[in-house]
């Protein structure tokens, strides 16, 4: 099968949906299908063979952070050539109500369309209003995924039409199989995230460090990620600030280590959380979570039973919970013993096969779908029919 995929964001900078774009189009190449990924990259930007890029991206606020996207002019010829070029069976658009890629791909298309929604923002006035604008669009879409409940409610409640709930993928055995840090071990608090993005939760976790270093002072906090540490730090006592070691941005294969390192990985975000992959790559790799009480992130962790939850925000709750896990290697083995077990169902052996699936159901169906003929707006950019 000949298959199109588009990223809506930058590929220069790692993100949830660039990493299950990415590991998507490498499991479906290792299964033999031709895979071709469009998404906005700088001109330095190494690239996979697989991956081709649209542009630059700009930054632009969204769902509580910043997306860096691609909607200039000079992107459209290459959605058009890409789309001609590629004669794709199916082509798969993540986020296509993003002012970026997918919406250009949406009017361009011709064939079966399938769309991954993975925003959970139920308060999205931005959606209501652009409603009108993305419709068209949206009406040429043959099948839709959400890959969590509360990303198919969001779409549900502000869009209509529902979508198959397929969650993102995991290869849980890279995780499972990585071999721990020695340097990472003994007594540590993991930590993955943009630092200097609030709603990924480090201040809530900062706010909570002098309780757990006063009951534990051997405790280390690991962190890992981009954004400015001193300012991260900035609430500690200054003789706490040697607990926290930060690491930077690290590969894959340094993050699979850090998981299969830790005593404790804690995920204290705030909200705009519509799945939280880094919870089933923490199981994967069979760390204990504790993670704030999101709806998301209790649907990944089995309301509870494959990891624990706190309160969201509540820097108290977070210490309390923490101290106690620390201080029960027996609850922290059940832990690891029942995340491994949950975890099976996010593994991209799974959830490929769900997508394949849906991939296979809209081309048994496959009719020319023409490209948006509409004037006006269209028109000046460029879609209108030659």
């Amino acid at each position: 099968m000949r298959i199109g995929i588009v990223c809506p964001y930058s590929w220069d900078v790692p993100g949830g949906v660039q990493f299950h774009v990415r590991d998507l189009a490498e499991h479906l190449i290792e299964r033999g299908h031709h895979v071709s990924v469009l998404a906005p990259a700088d001109e330095d930007t190494p690239l996979p063979p697989y991956v081709v890029s649209a542009g630059r991206a700009v930054s632009v606020p969204y769902n509580g952070s910043v997306a860096r996207v691609n909607l200039g002019l000079m992107s459209v010829s290459k959605v058009r050539r890409w789309v001609h070029d590629g004669d794709f069976d199916v082509l798969h658009i993540h986020e296509p109500v993003v002012p970026s890629l997918g919406l250009l791909t949406c009017w361009a298309a011709r064939g079966p369309i399938v769309a991954t929604f993975h925003t959970s923002n139920p308060r999205s006035r931005a959606m209501v209003a652009a409603y009108p604008i993305l419709q068209p669009a949206l009406e040429k879409i043959s099948a839709r995924i959400a890959v969590s409940e509360y990303a198919r409610r969001t779409l549900v409640e502000h869009l209509g039409g529902d979508a198959v709930v397929i969650p993102n993928g995991v290869d849980v055995g890279f995780f499972a199989d990585a071999e721990p840090r020695a340097e990472w071990q003994g007594d540590t608090i993991g930590f993955i995230g943009r630092i200097d993005e609030p709603r990924k939760g480090l201040p809530v976790l900062m706010r909570a460090l002098p309780t757990i270093l006063a009951a534990r002072p051997t405790t280390r906090l690991l962190v890992a990620g981009r954004g400015d540490e001193k300012e991260a730090v900035a609430t500690l006592p200054a003789e706490l600030r040697e607990r926290v070691t930060f690491l930077g941005m690290i590969t894959d294969e340094e993050k699979a280590g850090l998981l299969r390192s830790v005593d404790l990985y804690v995920a204290p975000n705030t909200g705009g959380e519509s799945f939280g992959i880094i919870l089933v790559e923490a199981l994967s790799a069979g760390a204990p979570v504790l993670a704030s009480d999101l709806d998301a992130f209790a649907q990944v962790l089995d309301g509870g039973t494959a990891g624990e939850l706190f309160v969201n925000e509540d820097a108290d709750a977070l210490a309390a919970a923490a101290l106690r896990l620390l201080g029960a290697p027996e609850r922290l083995a059940e832990l690891r013993e029942r995340g491994s077990r949950h975890v099976r169902r996010f593994d991209w052996s799974t959830v490929g096969a769900d997508v394949l699936a849906v991939y296979e159901t809209v081309t048994a169906g496959r009719g020319a779908v023409a490209p948006d003929d509409r004037v006006g707006l269209l028109g000046r950019l460029g879609f209108a029919r030659d």
